[in-house]
């Protein structure tokens, strides 16, 4: 059997694996279960993200990766090894090659690591491409000419802004504000307002429901379940789409400032073209209701939200794979 080229988007919140012929052919979390005692993986993926909250004293939940970086090195190569092996594209005397996204701006330690682990989980070669270009390229737009286009792809732990033309990015900024974050918002709101203490799965539950960038719209609400920090008893309560507004309000700034500055540092022929092209939304944060009219109405410039925002970047490192520009460069 042949070894096949993958592209891998390594992301806080889940992992999406291209294999070069076949499309994707995984999508999961980025979730390892192991036991605190002896640090033998249990789970993976999708099986290790349910028991998260859920587990005994003898399974703990590690997500590996912080702010689209790796944060556990030997989780993360482990997690890799076990999606890479399940997916059986090692040949018998080849290994794959491995195309790999990394956020904006990341160090030359951090892209080691991300190098390091690949190879560890069975690449024959790494190449590592920054992520919001990749996302640009399976959203459609094409980079290449000599014209600028802007993308702001929201992550699990990172929001990377750029504007990019002839290939390669003229402008960009990360911003550590991203799904993940209005997550650990809504927990924080509702354990300081209503004095409930919830987990992380009911809070994405909250954000995913009745979450909002833009408030004033159609009231949304969804009745939630926790342990009452004054009784210490399980409780209900229902929560708004304008308490979720509320809650991720400042973390919704922080994006919006940073593509502000990101359109203040582009050139002014480039600005032009963003202004007739518009600004691409991507990811599985952009899918946060109402911040597509929050941006176009905080930046003056329309933003659009991609086809399928959760798969642009591993379906990026598709079309890079099968088409192997010049620019498919080894760092």
């Amino acid at each position: 059997m042949f070894s096949k080229d993958i592209g891998i988007d390594l992301g806080t919140a889940n992992v999406l694996i291209h294999v070069k012929g076949k499309g994707v052919v995984l999508d999961e979390p980025s979730v390892v279960a192991i036991s605190p005692k002896t640090k033998q993986v249990l789970a993976v993926g999708a099986e290790a993200h349910r028991m998260i909250g859920r587990a005994p004293g003898t399974v703990e939940t590690v997500r590996p990766l912080k702010d689209g970086v790796i944060a556990d090195f030997d989780m993360t190569e482990k997690m890799l090894t076990m999606f890479i092996d399940r997916l059986g594209v090692k040949g018998f005397m080849t290994k794959p090659r491995i195309l790999i996204c990394c956020p904006v701006k990341v160090t030359a330690v951090e892209q080691k690591a991300i190098q390091d682990a690949s190879l560890k989980a069975g690449a024959r070669r790494v190449y590592i491409e920054e992520e919001p270009k990749v996302a640009a390229i399976g959203a459609g737009m094409d980079i290449y000419q000599p014209s600028g286009n802007m993308i702001i792809d929201i992550g699990g732990g990172t929001t990377d802004i750029a504007v990019l033309s002839m290939g390669g990015i003229v402008t960009s900024e990360s911003v550590k504000v991203a799904g993940n974050t209005f997550d650990r918002d809504i927990l924080q709101f509702v354990k300081k307002h209503e004095r409930l203490l919830i987990g992380e799965m009911t809070a994405e539950l909250i954000k995913k429901e009745v979450g909002t960038a833009f408030p004033g719209t159609a009231e949304k609400t969804i009745d939630v379940r926790g342990r009452d920090l004054a009784t210490g008893l399980p409780k209900g309560i229902t929560v708004t789409s304008a308490q979720a507004a509320e809650a991720i309000r400042e973390s919704v700034r922080a994006i919006v400032l940073g593509a502000r500055n990101v359109l203040e540092q582009t050139p002014p022929e480039l600005s032009a073209d963003i202004i007739d092209r518009g600004i691409m939304l991507t990811g599985g944060g952009a899918l946060l209701d109402g911040l597509d009219k929050l941006l176009t109405e905080e930046l003056k410039v329309p933003v659009y939200l991609a086809e399928n925002p959760l798969g642009c970047v591993v379906a990026g490192t598709g079309i890079m794979l099968d088409h192997r520009r010049a620019n498919f460069q080894k760092k």
